[in-house]
């Protein structure tokens, strides 16, 4: 198959890494890409929110299969013109990424289809939500409804916080994702991350990981894209599992086919953990980043033939083949993120760094100029290795961070806490 990986960060890395290995590949496209893509894949300049653009392009191609990988190509209907133009792809229509594009949408699939999630209140002026904030106390959760790259989540501890978080939303701050506002009840008990896929019928359980969000050691700091991610989430045990998709997964996706909106894709559910009941935080429409790379390290070749059962409605007759281990990914981010950072220094050291099925360095913000890999993004490099144990997971990815000589980067060294 020729197959185009739409994205250029340090998810569509792994998943070009994972699908690169397989037979099936015969060629391998990713738009944007980045530095380290370029090792393993042909990089195309595309506009990969252009759905026509898109269309065209794997035309030119010849390209059989299409895997989406961030949010936005999918909000705009990328996937949707594939479809009426007979190209194959892996990623749900715009209708359904509303699960994502649109946090009030959720909150209503969820009502409809009886799944627990956290009470809320949806807003569309100032006043109305400051005035259910100062009802209802703090903490309390305040989200810019649309798409914020993962950051138009504000945990408030206290009320000024929250205030300030309604000021700032519908301020600007977030662009248009911040024109609608959510509030959430806030939820205690532990986050874990869930990843199916579904072809529109039958929902196939392909890993759990735990994020870690916010940018200070012992989870503390602001809220960024995710520093770091191990997988599996040992919190996640398979009754859980199980409750999470009979109560929450499976009749959202019901309810999603009663629209006429049916899913098809890899469904991401953040889920709040306590007193051994799962409740929905928030689904993404794509794979969480940073946990997908070590989903992919940890799944390897047959995440091909996966994402293509449930692109051709076969998920039925396909089944996910874990390793019995343990697999952690630790960020490298660039000096000042999430607030503002510089951009072009060099990185080195990464040849110094193994490269197989246990231990890899997936490129997310990084481009090449004049034969150095240079960082580009607040997010730049994924560290990420696998061990029998999360102990040994934690001290091959570790051991590789020493190895690369980046001074304007930092990392958090405490990933993987509330597992080990």
């Amino acid at each position: 198959m020729n197959i185009l990986i739409l994205g250029g960060g340090g998810r569509e890395h792994s998943l070009a890494w994972a699908v690169e290995q397989n037979p099936k590949c015969d060629r391998l496209i990713v738009a944007p890409g980045n530095a380290g893509i370029a090792q393993i894949a042909e990089c195309a300049s595309l506009d990969i929110e252009d759905p026509g653009a898109v269309v065209e392009f794997a035309h030119a191609e010849s390209i059989d299969f299409v895997i989406v990988g961030p949010e936005a190509p999918l909000a705009a209907g990328v996937s949707d013109r594939l479809r009426e133009a007979g190209v194959l792809v892996f990623g749900p229509s715009a209708a359904a990424a509303q699960l994502e594009a649109s946090k009030a949408f959720t909150k209503e699939i969820c009502a409809a289809a009886d799944a627990p999630t956290a009470a809320y209140g949806h807003f569309t002026d100032a006043d109305a939500a400051k005035a259910h904030i100062r009802a209802h106390g703090a903490p309390i959760v305040v989200k810019a409804d649309g798409l914020a790259a993962g950051k138009g989540v504000i945990v408030a501890m206290d009320e000024a916080t929250a205030l300030a978080a309604v000021d700032d939303m519908f301020g600007g701050a977030f662009g248009g994702a911040g024109a609608e506002v959510v509030i959430e009840e806030f939820m205690t008990g532990e986050e874990a991350s869930f990843f199916v896929l579904v072809d529109g019928t039958d929902v196939l359980p392909v890993g759990t990981a735990q994020d870690h969000k916010r940018v200070g050691e012992g989870d503390t700091g602001l809220n960024t894209g995710g520093m770091g991610a191990y997988s599996p989430a040992p919190v996640l045990s398979d009754a859980l599992q199980q409750q999470a998709l009979d109560e929450i997964i499976k009749p959202t996706m019901a309810e999603m086919a009663r629209r006429g909106t049916p899913y098809q894709g890899v469904l991401y559910a953040g889920l709040m953990i306590e007193n051994g009941r799962a409740r929905l935080v928030e689904y993404n429409v794509r794979f969480g980043d940073p946990e997908c790379q070590a989903l992919m390290l940890r799944l390897g070749a047959q995440a091909l033939d996966l994402m293509h059962a449930a692109a051709e409605g076969r998920l039925s007759e396909a089944q996910a083949h874990w390793a019995d281990d343990h697999a952690m990914t630790v960020v490298l981010a660039a000096k000042g993120y999430p607030g503002a950072y510089e951009k072009g220094s060099k990185i080195r050291g990464l040849e110094d760094c193994p490269a197989d099925s246990f231990n890899m360095v997936f490129h997310a913000g990084t481009a090449e100029a004049e034969g150095a890999i240079v960082a580009t993004g607040g997010r730049v490099l994924n560290v990420t290795a696998r061990g029998a144990t999360l102990h040994e997971a934690r001290d091959r990815a570790y051991a590789m961070v020493d190895r690369i000589d980046w001074p304007e980067g930092f990392c958090r060294r405490d990933i993987g806490w509330r597992a080990l």
